[in-house]
């Protein structure tokens, strides 16, 4: 099976790799040359684990490829994917521009019969423009060249992307033909020896699933953070009804943790393309619309409680422990860690941060230099007035408080995460505040 993958982004350089690993020979287009040339050479633009030494091994072995152009590669393809970004605009609506213009090359490049395949995350109904994109490249080739095109969303979770490709709980196919879904269960076979869950459905079921999915998520994250601010307005305390809540199995324990609100690649987006894609269609999605009201303002949460301890934060010294919005990769696309850092530096306090690899990103993409780079957790917190758990990285779970109290000029700790207990940060002088409890 020769596939070729349009995007050497999050989704399609682990899409590439993990195809290549199973033993399909596997091309990456993209068409940022440098990004090729630095794949060529083992450089891997992303941070995710494992990632490096798969994409290694297998060009190494001779199974995955890269270029810079789909339509040299496109006469030796039985199937593309398509994995470029689809970028919220200022309304929440998706950009399907790149999605469209791999259309256009596709129309006016293929030969023979060849299964073109959406994994962006896309509103519903893309899949028909993508299909009439092809179909009027061919036209104007005078060109009758047959095809298909399937939708196919991802759901993978940046951190453990790897395993999530490798051993999928479900994969989800739109597709129109037999001969479409005879391919998408080649590919994925091997991923399902053991647990054998392809689900098929047409493409624009597909297409919402990964919408309405991922929108799910971001509600029960929203959900619980209410909660949790009326369990600190009430007394009560989150955690121990988080516990009572997951007890019910059909509830259980996913997504249930408060914080101080989800970011990340997928959730935001998902959830604003959705509200447009309801508003687009003249129905409002006012569950969806207040999950987002919501998440934006949990995103300040942890500034608010800064606020309350210290009072006029000018002139004050706050330390962040973490800069990605969730654990295990360096992505910082809405983190909560830039909404609060930004209302900090408004406020006329000085920030110093500290994350385990997220701080190149950081620097190149978002704070600059507005902020103070530590070298670890406690260079971080020497001579601050408080310091924040914003990502709960493993390194941040069990520090030596008596290290962080000595270095520290303050002695407040905000638990943005709540994965301390409380008695024991308090034993060593903390002042603790948490989310909920």
């Amino acid at each position: 099976m020769n596939v070729g993958i349009v995007g050497t982004g999050y989704v399609g350089l682990v899409t590439g790799a993990c195809f290549a690993e199973m033993g399909m020979n596997v091309t990456c287009i993209d068409i940022d040359a440098k990004k090729i040339d630095r794949l060529k050479n083992g450089e891997i633009p992303i941070y995710e684990p494992g990632l490096k030494e798969l994409v290694g091994k297998n060009s190494k072995k001779g199974r995955l490829h890269f270029a810079t152009d789909l339509a040299s590669v496109l006469d030796s393809l039985n199937v593309v994917f398509v994995a470029v970004g689809t970028p919220p605009g200022e309304d929440g609506s998706a950009d399907l521009s790149h999605v469209l213009d791999v259309a256009s090359q596709f129309g006016r490049n293929i030969k023979k019969y060849t299964l073109l395949v959406i994994k962006s995350t896309v509103p519903v109904g893309t899949s028909k423009k993508v299909r009439q994109r092809v179909e009027q490249e061919l036209e104007a080739r005078g060109s009758k060249v047959e095809f298909d095109v399937a939708s196919n969303p991802e759901f993978l979770k940046e951190g453990a992307a790897i395993k999530d490709f490798m051993s999928p709980d479900r994969v989800v196919v739109g597709v129109s033909s037999d001969k479409a879904r005879h391919i998408m269960e080649k590919i994925y076979k091997p991923f399902q020896m053991s647990n054998y869950r392809i689900i098929f459905m047409d493409i624009m079921s597909a297409e919402m699933t990964k919408y309405a999915s991922n929108s799910m998520l971001a509600t029960r994250i929203s959900f619980m953070n209410e909660i949790a601010r009326l369990c600190e307005i009430t007394g009560a305390d989150v955690q121990q009804v988080r516990a009572g809540m997951a007890a019910d199995t059909r509830i259980g324990n996913k997504f249930l943790y408060p914080g101080c609100g989800y970011g990340g690649s997928c959730f935001p987006k998902d959830v604003k393309a959705l509200i447009r894609t309801g508003a687009e269609n003249g129905y409002k999605m006012k569950i969806i619309s207040a999950v987002e009201e919501v998440n934006e303002d949990q995103k300040k949460v942890v500034f608010r409680k800064l606020k309350t301890a210290l009072g006029d934060l000018k002139g004050k010294t706050i330390a962040l422990w973490g800069l990605s919005f969730k654990p295990e990769t360096d992505d910082m696309r809405e983190a909560p860690s830039v909404v609060i850092a930004t209302l900090l530096l408004e406020a006329g306090a000085a920030v110093k941060v500290y994350d385990p690899v997220a701080m190149d990103e950081c620097r190149n993409r978002y704070l600059g230099d507005k902020v103070v780079y530590a070298k670890d957790i406690y260079d971080c917190v020497l001579d601050a007035d408080a310091v924040a758990l914003v990502t709960e990285w493993k390194e941040f779970r069990v520090p030596s408080w008596d290290a962080v109290h000595k270095a520290m000029k303050g002695n407040v700790v905000v638990d943005g995460r709540d994965i301390y207990t409380p008695s024991e940060v308090q034993s060593f002088g903390f002042d603790y505040y948490s989310i909920g409890r």
